[in-house]
């Protein structure tokens, strides 16, 4: 297959495009490099920088004829949402709009689409099944929500001349080499892990009882391997985690115990808006529409992870934390 992964040069998106071109697909990655890194693309795979909220890139894309798209470029950060809004709204619903009309034009039979946990926002059903109510109530869960009903809106439209399959996937607290260790807003794992290497205090924001669901990386991408070809998993949003609970203030104890530091400062500060108190995620319907289950214990990929985050400080390559 021919398939073309946008954000392909971030964190989920790179491993996505390795195990790709490793299986002997053909595979085009467009990145705008906003976090991306060129560095985490694999050889083999044929890289454009560009941005989705620009159709001229994303046509130079889908000029040489696609069987499928994985739409993974996204504004992922849950603070930024508040800060920049527009641009949140521009990268995630206009981008999702843009890569849609161009699927349409290019008679793309297949997309999956990188939705997110967040836009369930604040609920009593733990573990959360897929019918769960959306309720979003951070600016990313809603965009990322709206871009997902724009996703099935468009593949169930009536005027469409051919078999448009499509697949949204929320994704849970997705974990391991390559997500970012620099990066104050993004991924609380990494963000620990870049704090205790660079000796600096660890900050938790509220009373660190709330929860998340940690999945690691190579689940994720068999998942995405796994759809690409499976007709059952058309037209169904399906939740990617662990299904297990970790408390935030439990995986920072787990982080300082990994690196000899607890000793090592923790803070705390006042919650932040749009955050969710605990997530929880209902496995059920992509083990049935995919047989998929996490294989990957937790300590397995904390491990895996922390020996990578070692690496990278080790190596020098890891840049400064944003101010």
């Amino acid at each position: 297959m021919r398939v073309l992964i946008t954000g392909g040069a971030g964190f989920i998106g790179s491993h996505l495009a390795e195990r790709l071109v490793g299986m002997g697909h053909d595979v085009v990655v467009l990145d705008s490099e906003a976090t991306g890194r060129p560095e985490n693309v694999p050889e083999g795979a044929d890289y454009r920088v560009g941005d989705v909220t620009r159709v001229a890139d994303l046509e130079g894309a889908f000029g040489a004829g696609l069987d499928a798209v994985a739409h993974i470029a996204g504004q992922v950060s849950l603070i930024r949402s508040f800060t920049d809004p527009i641009a949140d709204l521009r990268t995630n619903l206009e981008g999702t709009v843009n890569v849609l009309g161009c699927c349409l034009r290019h008679r793309v039979p297949r997309l999956l689409y990188a939705s997110s946990m967040t836009v369930y926002g604040h609920n009593g059903t733990l573990p959360t099944p897929e019918d769960t109510p959306c309720t979003p109530v951070s600016y990313y869960g809603i965009t990322k929500y709206a871009a997902e009903r724009y996703v099935h809106t468009t593949a169930e439209r009536p005027d469409l001349d051919f078999d448009f399959g499509v697949t949204s996937f929320r994704m849970y607290n997705v974990y391991g080499p390559r997500q970012a260790i620099d990066n104050p807003y993004q991924g609380v794992l990494g963000i620990f892990l870049g704090n205790v290497l660079r000796d600096e205090p660890l900050t938790i924001f509220g009373d660190g009882e709330q929860s998340r669901d940690f999945v690691y990386i190579d689940d994720v991408v068999d998942a995405w391997v796994s759809a690409l070809t499976e007709r059952a998993s058309h037209g169904q949003v399906l939740n990617l985690g662990s299904g297990r609970q970790t408390a935030i203030k439990d995986l920072a104890d787990q982080v300082l115990a990994a690196a000899g530091r607890e000793d090592q400062m923790v803070t705390y500060a006042p919650g932040r808006p749009g955050e969710q108190r605990h997530v929880q995620a209902d496995i059920t319907r992509a083990g049935r529409v995919l047989g998929w289950r996490p294989r990957t214990p937790f300590a397995e990929g904390f491990a895996r992870t922390v020996e990578w985050a070692r690496s990278v400080m080790d190596e020098g390559s890891a840049r400064a934390a944003l101010p």
